[in-house]
């Protein structure tokens, strides 16, 4: 009897000493945080326990993790999604996207240009992701351009209804290679020759996958809540969801006006029915190519014409005209919405020689050069081939900015690809700030500094709000049995860093962050782990 306690003390020691040495109950606890579901309630104090890339307990955890994590005063959290990402390129060629993990961002929702590949090869393509390795989770959209330049090519020519057909059978196979939705960016050609009434029998079929219809709207300025409408009417008709990328309101003479009347049509949409919502970003200027400035008629006979009718002066001439006239139907001008050359910033011109302007405005640089600011634009589009030259465009108002972000419906997107490289700029060679502080920037400038946003309100918007849209029901809070993405950041400390004069700054505050249960960001640091899936959409097959 005496042996057999013994016994069994000694077991029970044994196991005990086993568990503070390895750890064996869990791969990872983080203790005494300040933990947010995700879904807007208030924090609680609470451990969370992490085995097998699920979140296995929240509460009290009496167990041991083979790592611990004291996160006592900091917030823990949902992983961040990204819903308006540019990376599927990027991370075909580098996994670990640095800019994302540093920002906290766990998951992005990526394809406004499309996916990389042909709607027959996503399949294939999400495999390769999977087999190479990502630290995020990453989904996508497959773009309505795409399936268009497939089959009719890149010139402004209505389809056949036969052409119309083959369309919606490369969507259908997209949607069901696991693509999210169709996207369209119907400000840039050839994007911009998408009729209205074709996108609408496009949508048809993403809605018979329970798929989302998310468009760079066809005006975001002088026509934008005509761009709005139409972006709700191709969901209401086509019974597809509707996702408004990065919106905003830029036309300086209507700011303060345009925002609040464009809400107001995505409410009553809701109200009716309509399964629309909306994305921004937290800054007042977006960033694109110097081609925008150039009318669609340029485009419409395919690029190689509209090279050669760039450098024609008589065409020049035309083009000028325009751009003075101010806004169109047929034209959104960037240059008399941003309030004239002075508001387009020079980021990125891909020629050795003008480096030295960069972050210069376009009516700056025309005064140094002596030139005309179009001229110089457009004869950096030309040079640039087949880069892309960049620009910032100060086009918004800081008041519409917030009273966007306030609304229930608006989630946060960056609008930016992943770095190859820390401290680089984003694979589309923009430098812009929101590819390394968008996130950050959201706690830090509108929760803690500025009182926009309540905290739990914040966290909301980056966790449960895009997950319940991208029906993604495995992650996005903090559940027991779900996906442990989680971020652990500093209140006090969290700050974006970035700025317009250093784009690429590393954000502050977010000390660790965990995708599916293993860290990639552990003490601030990449840990250089690819525990990331693909996220397939509703349509998805076998």
């Amino acid at each position: 009897m005496i042996k057999r306690t013994v016994f069994a003390t000694l077991l029970f020691v044994g196991i005990y000493l086993m568990a503070q040495a390895g750890g064996t109950d869990y791969d990872i606890v983080i203790r005494g945080g300040r933990v947010l579901d995700g879904a807007g309630n208030p924090w609680i104090a609470a451990d969370i326990a992490i085995r097998d890339g699920k979140l296995a307990k929240i509460g009290r955890v009496v167990g041991t993790g083979n790592r611990e994590i004291d996160a006592s005063g900091k917030y823990v959290s949902p992983g961040w999604i990204d819903m308006m990402d540019q990376s599927g390129q990027a991370l075909r060629e580098v996994g670990l996207a640095p800019n994302k993990i540093n920002m906290g961002v766990t998951s992005l929702i990526g394809g406004e240009g499309g996916t990389p590949v042909p709607a027959a090869e996503i399949k294939a393509y999400f495999t390769e992701l999977e087999e190479k390795g990502i630290s995020v989770n990453f989904g996508t959209y497959y773009m309505a351009t795409q399936a268009r330049v497939a089959v009719i090519g890149d010139k402004n020519i209505d389809p056949t209804p036969e052409q119309l057909g083959e369309m919606k059978g490369l969507v259908a196979e997209a949607m069901e290679a696991g693509a999210m939705g169709i996207t369209t960016a119907l400000i840039y050609p050839p994007s911009a020759y998408h009729k209205t009434k074709n996108l609408i029998e496009l949508a048809k079929v993403v809605a018979k996958y329970d798929g989302i219809y998310a468009s760079h709207i066809r005006d975001e300025s002088a026509k934008f809540l005509e761009a709005v409408s139409e972006a709700i009417q191709i969901g209401e008709e086509s019974g597809a969801g509707v996702e408004i990328f990065h919106m905003k309101a830029a036309y300086y003479p209507n700011w303060g006006h345009d925002m609040k009347e464009a809400l107001n049509l995505i409410q009553a949409a809701r109200d009716r029915g309509v399964h629309v919502a909306a994305d921004i970003y937290p800054y007042i200027a977006g960033g694109t190519g110097l081609d925008v400035t150039a009318p669609n008629w340029v485009y419409a006979d395919g690029i190689e014409t509209a090279l050669l009718r760039l450098k024609d002066p008589e065409v020049r001439k035309r083009m000028k005209k325009e751009l003075a006239a101010g806004p169109t139907s047929e034209w959104t001008n960037l240059v008399y919405s941003s309030g004239g050359w002075k508001n387009v910033v020079l980021a990125n011109s891909h020629q050795a020689d003008f480096k030295k302007f960069h972050g210069q405005n376009l009516a700056d640089i025309g005064k140094v050069l002596n030139r005309d600011p179009a001229d110089i634009a457009w004869d950096l589009i030309i040079a640039a081939v087949p880069n892309r030259t960049m620009a910032l465009f100060f086009m918004m108002s800081e008041d519409d900015v917030r009273l966007a972000m306030q609304s229930p419906f608006t989630s946060i997107g960056s609008d930016a690809a992943s770095a190859l490289k820390e401290g680089d700029l984003d694979a589309l060679g923009l430098p812009h700030p929101r590819s390394y502080g968008t996130f950050p920037r959201i706690i830090a400038k509108y929760v803690r500094d500025d009182g926009v946003l309540t905290l739990p309100e914040a966290i909301r918007k980056i966790t449960s709000w895009p997950a319940a849209r991208m029906g993604l029901t495995d992650r996005g809070v903090l559940r027991e049995g779900l996906a442990a993405d989680v971020v652990v950041f500093d209140l006090d400390t969290i700050d974006d860093v970035a700025s317009w004069e250093n784009p690429t700054a590393k954000p502050k505050g977010i000390e660790y962050v965990v995708v599916n249960g293993q860290l990639v960001l552990d003490g601030g640091h990449h840990t250089g782990a690819t525990p990331g899936h693909v996220l397939r959409g509703p349509g998805y097959t076998e």
